[in-house]
Parts: C-alpha cells; sequence; structure tokens
C-alpha cells in the first residue's frame, strides 16, 4: 500500500475538530528531551523517482557475506514455495480472527499450526504464538507464577546458560509484579548447568527451573537430571527449545519421566528469514491442566449447530478483554503471517524434511569446529556436546580477528565478552545447512591465515 500523505487543508481541517491550533501543541506532554527534531540521513523532501533512486543506492552499500552468526537467530534455506503462499490474499494478515463466520481459512491455519507445534514438542496445547522466543519466555515465566499463585512465591531460576537478551526481557517484564529471576551459574568446563548445584535452591520457595536445550553456548543441557529435579522439588520446568533442533533431539514433552510443563521458544528457524532482526514470532505449548493459564490466541474446532466442523477462538475467559485482573497477560494478538509461514515450512518439510535440516546443521557445525580447532589459537571452549553453534577459545583478540573477517566479506562469529565477561576470549560460530564444503574451508582458511599472518609479523 502507497503512502498517502495528508494535505496542509486535511491537517488544519483535523486540528480544528479537535480544537487544537497546532501538532506541536498536540503532542506538547512529550517532553522537549525525548523529541527528535531531525533524523540522520534523512534527505529533504523528494520526487518518487528520486526516492527510488536514493534507496537502490543505498540498498546497494549492503555486501552479502558468507555468515557464522547464529547466536539466537539463525540463516536457513526457506523454500520459495512458503512466502509465495503465505503472501496470497487469503493470508496476508496478522488480524486476529475475532469473526469465525469470515475468518475460517485463518482459523484452520492457526489450528493447524498449534497441532503441528503440539507433536514437535509432544506437549499438549499450542498457543497461536506470541512476539518472539524473548516475549515467549517471558510469559511462560508469568504462567508458572500465575499457577503456583496459592504458593505465594515469585521466585523462578533461571540459568546464565540462557540467551542474555531474553534474560533481560524476562526482568523487564517481570520485575514490575515482584518476579526475581535468580541466575543460576554454569559449569565453566562443561559450558551447562550441573544438576547437583541445583539442590541449594531446594525448598527455597522457587516456582519454576528454566531449561534451554540447546542452550545459548550451543551446549546440550543434561535435560533428563534436570527435568527430574524440578519434578522432585515440586516446581515447574520450563523448556526453552529452538524447534529445527526438535527435528533430531527429543521434545521438552518426553524430557525424563513426564517432560516439562511448558515449553517455549522462538520460530524464527521456521520459515522467517533474518532480516536485520525480525519480526520473528514466539510459540509456546503447555499440558491439559494448565490451559487456562497460557497466554494469547488458541484456536479449538468446533461444531455448528448443523453438525459441520469450523474453528473458532476459544478459552476467550483467559484474554485480556475480560476483566483485567483475571486475564492471563496483555498478550492481545498473534504474528498471524509469520505463523502462516511457518505452518507452511513444516508441512513442506514434514518429520523427515525437519530432521534432514537439523542433521546437516549439526554436521556442518561440527565440520567448522574441527577445521577451526587444528588451528594453534584455536580451542574448544567447553566441552560439552553441542548442536548447531560452537562455543571457542580464541587465544588472540576476539574483536580483532572478526574485524579482519569481515574485510574478506565473512561474518565471523558472536564475541561472547560482552554478555559473559569471565570468557574474555570466547566466540561463537554457527554454521547451518545453508554452507557448503566450501564455504566451511573459506572460513577456516580465512581464520587461519588471519591469525597467522597478523600475530607472525607483530611478533
Amino acid at each position: 500500500m502507497p503512502f498517502i500523505p495528508h494535505t496542509e487543508e486535511e491537517v488544519r481541517e483535523m486540528l480544528a475538530t479537535i480544537d487544537v491550533d497546532s501538532i506541536d501543541i498536540l503532542f506538547d506532554e512529550i517532553p522537549r528531551e525525548l523529541r527528535v527534531e531531525a533524523l540522520d540521513g534523512i534527505p529533504s523532501p523528494l520526487s518518487e523517482m528520486e526516492v527510488t533512486r536514493l534507496m537502490s543506492e543505498r540498498a546497494e552499500r549492503d555486501q552479502v557475506a558468507l555468515n557464522f552468526i547464529g547466536a539466537g537467530a539463525y540463516e536457513h534455506h526457506i523454500p520459495a514455495a512458503v512466502w509465495q503462499i503465505a503472501t496470497r490474499g487469503e493470508f496476508y494478515t496478522a488480524y486476529t480472527p475475532y469473526q469465525p463466520e469470515a475468518s475460517q481459512g485463518t482459523l484452520q491455519i492457526i489450528y493447524e499450526y498449534q497441532s503441528m507445534m503440539t507433536e514437535l514438542t509432544a506437549m499438549d496445547v499450542s498457543n497461536a504464538s506470541l512476539y518472539d522466543g524473548a516475549s515467549a519466555l517471558a510469559e511462560a515465566v508469568l504462567m508458572a507464577v500465575r499457577t503456583n499463585r496459592k504458593a505465594g512465591s515469585r521466585k523462578i531460576l533461571m540459568p546464565r546458560t540462557v540467551h542474555p537478551a531474553y534474560r533481560d526481557t524476562v526482568r523487564t517484564l517481570t520485575a514490575p509484579q515482584d518476579i526475581e529471576c535468580v541466575e543460576v551459574p554454569f559449569n565453566t568446563r562443561t559450558g551447562r548447568v550441573d544438576p547437583e548445584t541445583l539442590d541449594r535452591w531446594a525448598n527455597k520457595g522457587a516456582v519454576a527451573l528454566v531449561i534451554p536445550q540447546p542452550n545459548y553456548f550451543g551446549v546440550l543441557e543434561e535435560v533428563d537430571a534436570l527435568t527430574d529435579w524440578t519434578a522432585r522439588n515440586g516446581i515447574l520446568a520450563i523448556g526453552l527449545v529452538n524447534p529445527l533442533s526438535l527435528g533430531l533431539l527429543r521434545p521438552p514433552g518426553e524430557w525424563a519421566d513426564n517432560g516439562v510443563d511448558i515449553a517455549c521458544g522462538d520460530g524464527q528457524p521456521l520459515g522467517s528469514p533474518l532480516s536485520s532482526g525480525g519480526p520473528y514470532f514466539g510459540f509456546l505449548c503447555t499440558r491439559q491442566n494448565m490451559v487456562r493459564q497460557m497466554p494469547g490466541r488458541l484456536v479449538g474446532r468446533a461444531i455448528d449447530a448443523d453438525g459441520k466442523p469450523g474453528f473458532v477462538l476459544t478459552l476467550q475467559a483467559r484474554e485480556q478483554h475480560i476483566r483485567r485482573s483475571r486475564a492471563t497477560s496483555n498478550i492481545c494478538t498473534n504474528q498471524g503471517l509469520l505463523v502462516t509461514a511457518a505452518t507452511i515450512h513444516m508441512a513442506l518439510l514434514g518429520p523427515d524434511g525437519l530432521e534432514r535440516v537439523a542433521r546437516a546443521c549439526y554436521e556442518n557445525t561440527h565440520e567448522l569446529a574441527r577445521g577451526l580447532l587444528e588451528i594453534d589459537s584455536v580451542s574448544p571452549l567447553f566441552g560439552g556436546e553441542y548442536f548447531h553453534e560452537a562455543a571457542l577459545k580464541i587465544d588472540r583478540p576476539v574483536e580483532a580477528l572478526l574485524e579482519s573477517l569481515a574485510e574478506d566479506g565473512i561474518l565471523g562469529g558472536h564475541p561472547l565478552t560482552a554478555d559473559y565477561p569471565e570468557l574474555p576470549d570466547g566466540l561463537l560460530v554457527c554454521a547451518t545447512e545453508t554452507k557448503t564444503r566450501a564455504d566451511l574451508d573459506r572460513m577456516v582458511d580465512a581464520t587461519n591465515q588471519i591469525l597467522r599472518d597478523r600475530y607472525t609479523r607483530s611478533a
């Protein structure tokens, strides 16, 4: 849809209608220091043709680099059919389908999405998505506290192996409700949480434990032992998972004897392009006995007065448009278009395709790590098994290495120093199914040459 601005006359008419003299007065309640007077890089008004040329020139500055960064957002091949179908007029909306008589197509595809997610996670119920993985985890935490309201505790055990941005988001959204996130340390040798260290929080009023799989370092946690610990201590288990990894790893609903209570994560690996950081979508699944505490939309299958099957939004007594104190969250919509793409993506891949992609990610990352570890200055940061992210220790300044790789058109990984000061030499590298043997060799050769040339000369 083109942008059609209002004319000055129309603006004057609108201001006169609400008895306001100017746009500045309309927004005068915004403090002066918060207003932005000018935006860098925005030119004076241009014609449409000039704007088109300007944007083309700026787009040409972007270079397609060889990407080995993961750290929560992953480069995957998306079959062309996914977005060809998702952008059809019938699907091209994120609007919540309140009217079942006019929204059967959208409702059905959300129902299919929910069915696929419950099968993928081995849980009973899925909602129709949340904003992203971080907000999904925050909602899972709020859900856990609500479920244990009678216990009166508001303490969550949050391992430091959870994505740092997710931890920040959870703290931001839950601190106003006096929920305490207790950070659980990780073993610096294995890169994962030691189940035996959790005993210090036994009988200390914790409501739930978050279990990331794989964790932020790509390392696989001992999920059975961690889930067992939550069951023994009467607290809830929240599984934070990469949905693509479930093509290869056991789903959270099957961890230990009874599985986790809540499973959540980011759905970006299922058909959403990186797009410079979003939009993505979050997913959240749970057990049947906790469904009334689940946030977000939920589509159910019903029978009409004539006995014909149909689809409707259901269990709306939990939602935000009822009495506020009884709502389960302020989530008021779903990421409909991205969920549509994910549903099509999963349908095209099927279980075998999902496993094939997950295995390719696993094998490519291990092959990349093996090549890099042959370089003298590179060693493994942890000893645990990992999925499609490898944590390495670089015996040279990591930032300088990444800058040199970038000059060669390679995005060589994500440094850990900012989020983990205790890991100043840490680097995360990721190789998904999109990487060929030639890509992996190029990364290894470039890293080897930079480390050898730069530091041999300086020595």
